[in-house]
C-alpha cells in the first residue's frame, strides 16, 4: 500500500544527482575554487588595504613636520596659507577704507555743529523784523476806510438830478415797441391746414351717365372745399368709375362729410373710395 501510495506521488528523488552534474560543469567551466583559496585571498585584500591605510598616514605625518613637501595633504597646506594671507591683506584694505569714513564723518559732524551754532542768531534777528512790520501795516486799513467813506458821501450827492424821467421815456418806447409787434403779428396770415384727395366714384352699371354722375359731384358746394380735376378710368365690362380730385380744408371739410354728400346721389353712384390722401 506504501509503496503504491508513494509510486502515485510526484517526488523528484534523484534532484541531488543533477545538482552535482551542475556543479561540476561550472567548475569545468570556471576551474575549481577551494574554500582555503578564497579564504587566503580575502585576508590578502584586508592585508593589503591596512598597509595602505599605514602609508598614508605615515604620509601626512611627514607632510606636517617636513617642510619640503609639496603634494598631498602638503599642497593643500600651501593653498590654506596662501589664502590666510589674501584674507589679511583685504582685511587691511578694509581697515583703511574704514578709517577713511571714519575721518570723513568727524568733518561732516564738524560742519554740522558750526551751522547749529551760527542758526540761532538769525532766529534771533528775525522777530524783530517781525515786530517792526505789523506797525507799518496799521495804516493802510484806515486809508481805505477813508476812501470808502468819502465813496459814499460822493453817492449820496447827486450832482446831475433823478434819473426818474429817462426811466419813463424808456417804459413809454417799450410799450410802444410792443404794441406795433402786435399789430404786425395781428396782420400776418394764419397758416391754414389742407389736404389733397382723389375720389374714386363707381356706378351702378355701364348704363350709368358719367357726365351726370360728375355734374352731381361736382354740384357739392362747402366752405373749404375746392374741386380739382376728374378722368375716366376703366374697370371691366364696359364699366368705367369716376376718378376726381380735391382740396380740402382739415378744419372745415372732413372726408366723411364728404362720402355723406357724394353718397346722396343713389340713382347715380353705387360707392365711393378715397385712392389718395396727401397733406399739403
Amino acid at each position: 500500500m506504501a509503496t503504491n501510495f508513494l509510486a502515485q506521488e510526484k517526488i523528484w528523488f534523484d534532484k541531488f544527482k543533477y545538482d552535482d552534474a551542475e556543479r561540476k560543469f561550472y567548475e569545468q567551466m570556471n576551474g575549481p575554487v577551494a574554500g582555503s583559496s578564497r579564504q587566503e585571498n580575502g585576508a590578502s585584500v584586508i592585508l593589503r588595504d591596512i598597509a595602505r591605510a599605514r602609508e598614508n598616514i605615515q604620509k601626512s605625518l611627514a607632510g606636517s613636520s617636513g617642510p619640503g613637501a609639496s603634494s598631498g595633504p602638503s599642497g593643500d597646506h600651501s593653498e590654506l596659507v596662501t589664502r590666510i594671507a589674501s584674507l589679511e591683506a583685504e582685511n587691511q584694505s578694509l581697515q583703511g577704507v574704514v578709517r577713511d569714513l571714519q575721518q570723513a564723518i568727524c568733518k561732516l559732524e564738524a560742519r554740522l555743529s558750526v551751522l547749529e551754532k551760527s542758526s540761532p542768531t538769525h532766529r534771533a534777528t528775525a522777530p524783530q523784523t517781525q515786530h517792526v512790520s505789523p506797525m507799518r501795516q496799521v495804516e493802510p486799513p484806515t486809508k481805505k476806510a477813508a476812501a470808502a467813506a468819502e465813496d459814499d458821501e460822493d453817492d449820496d450827492i447827486d450832482l446831475f438830478g433823478s434819473d426818474e424821467e429817462d426811466d419813463k421815456e424808456a417804459v413809454r418806447l417799450r410799450e410802444e415797441r410792443l404794441r406795433q409787434y402786435a399789430e404786425k403779428k395781428a396782420k400776418k396770415p394764419a397758416l391754414v391746414a389742407k389736404s389733397s384727395i382723389l375720389l374714386d366714384v363707381k356706378p351702378w352699371d355701364d348704363e350709368t351717365d358719367m357726365s351726370q354722375l360728375e355734374a352731381c359731384v361736382r354740384s357739392i358746394q362747402l366752405d373749404g372745399l375746392t374741386w380739382g380735376g376728374s378722368k375716366l378710368v376703366p374697370v371691366g365690362y364696359g364699366i368705367r368709375k369716376l376718378q376726381i380730385q380735391c382740396v380740402v380744408e382739415d378744419d372745415k371739410v372732413g372726408t366723411d362729410l364728404l362720402e355723406e354728400e357724394i353718397i346722396k346721389f343713389e340713382e347715380h353712384v353705387q360707392s365711393i373710395d378715397i385712392a389718395a390722401f396727401n397733406k399739403i
